[in-house]
């Protein structure tokens, strides 16, 4: 015996299987959006490595730093900070043959940032990171967080650009990259 639908549940099913298939490619779209709008932020960690000896790279980073008229504030010995502390948080695996950050800010730079958004001291001082790691200790890397916001105005994110060419071109001419 077969049963006949009665012409309203034809349509309610319809409509329910409409509406499902409506719901399913919102929940695509979003996801795939969500997925594309990842892939188009900067990565927040840029770098450049070259075979080098590393007292070369680090001494040509500070020689550009204060080419340009910079100061440094600070030097942080980040590799000898590890194999102080390793033993007391229970690693003294060696990472780096030698790994060294200089802080420094640029007054005209930071100025510019942080007019366009008061938000943006968080973002000062720029900091750029020399190391080479024991896995491959002829390799030098130079490498800085980028200066980058995603809710950032269209002035903060032009004087945010600013910052990441100037520490983009530190790390490079440190390295002797085009």
């Amino acid at each position: 015996m077969r049963c006949k639908l009665l012409p309203s549940t034809v349509r309610q099913e319809t409509a329910l299987i409409r509406a499902f298939a409506l719901a399913a490619t919102l929940v695509l779209t979003l996801a795939l959006g969500v997925q594309a709008a990842r892939a188009a932020e900067p990565a927040p960690i840029v770098s450049y490595a070259r075979q080098a000896k590393f007292d070369d790279v680090r001494d040509d980073l500070r020689a550009a730093i204060e080419a340009r008229g910079l100061v440094i504030d600070y030097q942080s010995h980040v590799n000898r900070m590890l194999e102080r502390t390793g033993k007391d948080v229970g690693s003294a695996q060696p990472l780096y043959v030698d790994a060294q950050s200089f802080v420094f800010c640029s007054a005209l730079l930071s100025r510019r940032m942080m007019e366009a958004d008061a938000a943006n001291v968080a973002l000062c001082p720029f900091v750029l990171t020399v190391y080479a790691t024991v896995q491959q200790p002829d390799t030098v890397v130079v490498a800085y967080r980028r200066p980058w916001r995603p809710d950032g105005s269209p002035a903060s994110q032009a004087a945010l650009s600013e910052v990441d060419a100037l520490l983009d071109g530190l790390a490079r001419e440190a390295l002797g990259i085009k």
